[in-house]
């Protein structure tokens, strides 16, 4: 599945603004999506480190139109943690010299909130 088929939208609302502070972004996802093709999508989307996903399905709600009810269609809604302070990573090497790797990763999702 490409990536842009995996995230469809981001979910703004009070609790997910909140949450911004610490990291966690929420985003309304492909209901086949798993939680490692949803990590790569967001890693490939939005250049940042996903540390941690949670997914849940969202339950339709009954609707009414008229005499007719009906339900709207269940969701899959993912809430991504990602690394707001992504530093340069250290590792021994041949000869146990130190090997520094910079990582080019964004501290947070700026498109998130239409900025």
């Amino acid at each position: 599945m490409l990536a842009e088929e995996v995230i469809i939208k981001p979910i703004v609302t009070e609790k997910s603004s909140s949450e911004l502070e610490q990291g966690k972004y929420t985003f309304k996802v492909n209901k086949k999506a798993t939680k490692v093709e949803i990590a790569k999508a967001v890693e490939k989307l939005f250049e940042v480190k996903v540390l941690n996903v949670n997914t849940m399905t969202v339950k339709g709600k009954e609707k009414r139109v008229g005499a007719h009810t009906g339900m709207t269609p269940d969701w899959k809604k993912a809430i991504v943690t990602i690394d707001t302070n992504p530093g340069d990573k250290t590792y021994l090497g041949k000869g146990g010299k130190e090997v520094k790797i910079s990582k080019k990763y964004k501290e947070s999702i700026d498109e998130f909130m239409g900025a």
